[in-house]
């Protein structure tokens, strides 16, 4: 037996029960993961909101940082090899938040011996999201690119990626949060009242013909009214949040649960690892909780203003 939440009925934090429950043994193509950290993200709460009353109870939690505790039959992880006692992370896994659990072999890799277990079960989630958002948009070296939301997980892993590529990155963030998005390689830019008319002088172009790509993380009216304005070619918006937008005005919008999008964020996994192990992927964890604390750590993350990534600690 072992012990991990669930959601046993619709909504947030506050229904979130930490429960027994039985951990199969790892048949041909799994793999049993004692679970040293558990990433938290938005999604883990928003997909337990509402959904087809059959599945519940929910298991919550998409990604994980442990040790290899047992492997099926003449079974290899995804990054090849594997044995028991290494340290692996898994995505996308179905009750993350979890003391030992039994995942797919093809969603685990090996941890690089330079990230934390935290930072492990925190990468992959926020990472493809954001290669996913590139890929769409087709930023690329050279272009000018606004990311709105530039501090969150998203916006974080936004600006290092488009940095690797080459891109230049203005990211509006709060005051509080300008140091991060500069420490990633971006300009910083308050949201807010005359935002268009601040991108617009700082872009360096009146006509605002100078920002390329617009990447949007939060989703408000505001974020979408000024992507439209600045970007002449709207499939080169992209957003994560703003799916009725998107519908109306025809740019893009993404997730994970879209089979390209879901194909193309497993595709890139190992890539994004490869990065984090070499230090040019930084994944900035503000706070870890014990495992049992999950509810209170899901309150702060569900308020807005976590300050970086959590993780829950069994």
């Amino acid at each position: 037996m072992t012990k991990h939440w669930v959601a046993p009925r619709f909504g947030g934090s506050e229904v979130l029960e930490f429960v027994e429950t039985d951990v199969p043994a790892p048949g041909r193509g799994e793999v049993t993961i004692t679970v040293r950290a558990a990433g938290m993200n938005p999604a883990d709460t928003k997909h337990t909101r509402q959904g087809d009353p059959d599945d519940l109870p929910i298991p919550v939690g998409y990604e994980v940082a442990g040790v290899i505790e047992a492997l099926g039959p003449d079974t290899t992880i995804a990054s090849g090899g594997g044995a028991v006692g290494d340290e692996v992370l898994a995505f996308r896994v179905n009750g993350g938040w979890a003391e030992r659990m039994t995942v797919p072999a093809a969603d685990v890799f090996a941890k690089p011996a330079t990230l934390g277990f935290a930072e492990a079960a925190n990468l992959l989630l926020a990472a493809t999201t954001a290669a996913d958002m590139i890929r769409v948009s087709r930023a690329s070296g050279g272009d000018t690119v606004l990311v709105h939301g530039a501090a969150g997980a998203v916006g974080v892993s936004l600006l290092q990626q488009l940095r690797l590529l080459g891109a230049r990155v203005i990211g509006t963030a709060s005051e509080r949060n300008a140091d991060t998005v500069a420490d990633f390689g971006g300009e910083w830019i308050a949201y807010g009242d005359g935002l268009e008319h601040r991108v617009r002088a700082l872009a360096g172009d009146g006509d605002g013909d100078r920002i390329d790509v617009a990447l949007d993380c939060v989703g408000t009216d505001e974020a979408v009214d000024v992507s439209l304005a600045l970007v002449a070619d709207r499939s080169r918006i992209v957003t994560i949040a703003a799916f009725a937008r998107a519908a109306e005005a025809g740019f893009p919008a993404v997730g994970g649960a879209q089979a390209a999008s879901k194909a193309f964020r497993d595709s890139v996994r190992q890539r994004l690892i490869d990065l984090a192990g070499a230090g040019d992927l930084v994944v900035p964890v503000a706070r870890t909780f014990p495992l049992a604390e999950a509810r209170a750590a899901a309150e702060l993350l569900e308020s807005g203003h976590p300050g970086g990534k959590l993780a829950l600690l069994p």
